[in-house]
């Protein structure tokens, strides 16, 4: 099956990629490589697209080229802070950029699956899990270009009667983190020899899930037959507060770590809480297997 993953150099196709080859999918990877890198694939440059979805011509040229079976689509500008400075641009890319897929990917005539990589930021502020039947209300530039790439989707399928599976993915952490998250900056300054670190806001609570465990959720769905259109939450199910998260990365380093609150990065405006439920996904047969001490060990050996 010929697979095009958009943003397959990036980190969460990082993970995906290489899960989906060597499940014997046929992949190709379309990626600017603003954020990604090649050196975190192993794809040879015949079945590597340099494109910006951004670009409609290039993106229709690659595609009607691929003829992809399958189209993963992973690429976006998806780091809030970076969204909240420059709206423009993380709406150009995700909204037009999502366009320019759907709107090559109409001329495809083999086309069997759409999948589709949202957030859970389209949710607004509960204090419960979330099931994908809550109301979707974004409270930032990020959720909001997403759930139109929702919308975007749902229109692509009734236009064109091809399975399209929608994933809202809640916080991910791994290998080849692109973009200064929590987690990557604590291993940052963790790295560097701090063992006071400097963060923002403490208690908020995150459901932090390993890009492996995505993977291999992506894989279950693109598995699933005669899905129609459908959404499925992804993440862990299990909450962290961005203490437990430093208290993690002590475990593992059997040192003490040591936390200042530096003002200058506490936001104003946190949500508390962000929590999936993912009943949903666990019933057509997911599980996720990676713990946060285990992910957080597998960096620490990494690095070390």
């Amino acid at each position: 099956m010929k697979t095009l993953v958009t943003g397959g150099a990036g980190f969460i196709g990082s993970a995906v990629v290489p899960l989906l080859q060597k499940e014997g999918y046929d992949v190709f990877v379309l990626d600017n490589l603003s954020f990604g890198s090649r050196d975190f694939i192993d794809v040879n440059d015949d079945h590597f697209y340099l494109t910006d979805i951004r670009d409609k011509k290039a993106v229709e040229k690659a595609i009607l080229e691929i003829q992809p079976d399958i189209v993963v689509h992973l690429a976006a500008i998806h780091f809030i802070p970076y969204c909240n400075q420059h709206p423009y641009e993380a709406a150009d890319t995700n909204i037009r950029g999502t366009m320019n897929i759907l709107d090559a990917i109409k001329q495809v005539k083999g086309l069997k699956k759409l999948f589709f990589a949202s957030t859970a930021a389209v949710y607004p502020i509960y204090d419960e899990a979330v099931s994908e039947k809550h109301e979707q209300h974004p409270l930032d530039i990020y959720g909001l270009s997403k759930l139109t790439g929702e919308h975007l989707c749902s229109g692509f399928y009734l236009d064109t009667g091809i399975d399209t599976i929608v994933c809202r993915f809640f916080n991910a952490f791994g290998p080849n983190e692109t973009n200064p998250h929590l987690i990557p900056e604590v291993e940052k300054q963790l790295r560097e020899g701090l063992r006071t670190i400097n963060l923002g806001n403490l208690t908020p609570k995150r459901d932090f899930i390993h890009t492996h465990d995505m993977a291999n959720a992506v894989k279950t769905l693109l598995a699933q037959k005669d899905i129609g259109f459908d959404v499925f939450n992804l993440g862990r199910g299990i909450e962290y507060s961005v203490v437990e998260i430093v208290e993690a990365f002590a475990r593992q380093l059997n040192e003490k770590v040591q936390i200042n609150v530096d003002q200058a990065r506490v936001r104003k405006v946190e949500r508390q809480h962000l929590l999936a439920d993912v009943t949903k996904l666990k019933k057509i047969g997911w599980e996720p297997v990676w713990g946060i001490d285990e992910g957080i060990k597998n960096l620490i050996d990494n690095w070390k």
